[in-house]
């Protein structure tokens, strides 16, 4: 091997043993620190009206929901987490064998590190054994689409994510902050795969802007992933403080809370497109799920609760976290008298504090999102 060729491989070994090494560092971190953003999600904002005489059997309540042409038992996502690191193929078996159990859908982490590194597959493999009959969402980077059907192909998937980490990249220590043709990158992927395309964010939101040029491109969904749950920029400032990198650790602390709150991102969505919604970011409670659903969102994604269980604990303790959604959902429902998660839509909403400023600031109706 020529002294250049030697070179270019020691650059590829080592971007792919950084890659892995990321994966499993941002899960310790995770679990260890606090990444939770200082803003809220903006759902408590929000408020349904109680009907005293809900006219329904809270037994009948049926949470069948279609997600992206696809059949779940209830309007909730667990939503892309991890992969790409042998630590991550227990966490992933277990989210996996929790999405079958209740027959919802699941999504996997970034499967960047398993494209250059195909030893890593089995990390995400397990998803779809582990979950053989639930729709299986596959996840690439937008500045890596060129290996969107690779990724779609490893795991047998029904859907292909895309991710959007801007805010994460401009914060990261190696991060990528050249978005340079990105909608078009998207645009070819629609085109490649034979599976629905959905576009979430990681974190800062998805605004109506950006959200009219996905549909324009023919994307079919959107994850907003807004701001109120996990902070990427959070994050990346504790990988910097181990890395002694003063500066990206002084951008992690300032940006930590930049974006588009989740309720606000879900409606700036579905005020603006028909694409599917899905809300992601600090969802943590079933009343979430049901505000979500009320403003527009076919579901609501999950993951920081779930981490936890999947790492520490057994996929029965994943499954009682999920269940403790479900049960908190329906009786959100039942206060509302909603027999269907449909019925949600219909249902009058009051909307106070910062959501409504900020809708009135964007010239938008509060009023006739509330239904009042």
């Amino acid at each position: 091997m020529a002294k250049g060729e030697s070179r270019v491989k020691e650059k590829e070994i080592s971007t792919e043993s950084a890659t892995k090494r990321r994966k499993l560092e941002h899960i310790e971190i995770c679990l260890q620190e606090d990444v939770q953003t200082k803003s809220s999600t903006m759902f408590e904002d929000m408020h349904f009206i109680h009907n005293a005489l809900p006219g329904i059997d809270k037994s009948s309540i049926d949470l069948t929901t279609n997600f992206l042409g696809f059949r779940a038992s209830a309007p909730l996502v667990i939503a892309a987490m991890t992969g790409g690191h042998p630590d991550a193929y227990d966490i992933n078996r277990r989210l996996a064998e929790a999405a079958e159990e209740l027959k919802i859908p699941i999504g996997v982490g970034s499967q960047r590190a398993a494209i250059e590194d195909p030893s890593l597959a089995y990390t995400f493999e397990v998803v779809r054994k582990a979950a053989p009959s639930v729709p299986v969402i596959a996840n690439i980077g937008a500045t890596h689409v060129e290996a969107a059907r690779e990724a779609v192909d490893m795991i047998g998937a029904d859907i292909l994510a895309i991710h959007l980490n801007p805010l994460q990249e401009a914060v990261q220590p190696e991060g990528d902050c050249d978005s340079s043709g990105t909608i078009d990158s998207i645009a070819s992927v629609v085109d490649l795969v034979d599976v629905p395309v959905m576009v979430k964010e990681t974190g800062a939101g998805i605004s109506e802007g950006v959200a009219r040029k996905l549909q324009e491109i023919g994307v079919d969904a959107v994850d907003v992933g807004g701001v109120g749950g996990t902070s990427w920029s959070a994050v990346e400032y504790f990988r910097a403080l181990r890395d002694n990198d003063e500066v990206k650790a002084q951008l992690g602390l300032e940006y930590r809370d930049w974006g588009i709150p989740t309720a606000l991102s879900v409606i700036l969505v579905t005020q603006s497109t028909d694409l599917d919604v899905v809300a992601t970011g600090g969802i943590r409670t079933g009343l979430d799920v049901a505000k979500s659903l009320s403003i527009g969102a076919v579901a609501a994604g999950v993951a920081y609760p779930l981490l936890r269980p999947a790492v520490n604990g057994k996929t029965s303790e994943v499954v009682a976290e999920l269940n403790r959604l479900i049960e908190s959902l329906k009786v959100a429902m039942y206060l509302t008298g909603c027999e269907t998660c449909d019925d949600l839509a219909r249902r009058p909403l009051l909307i106070e504090g910062q959501l409504r400023q900020r809708l009135e600031a964007l010239g938008m109706d509060y009023r006739a999102l509330a239904r009042q």
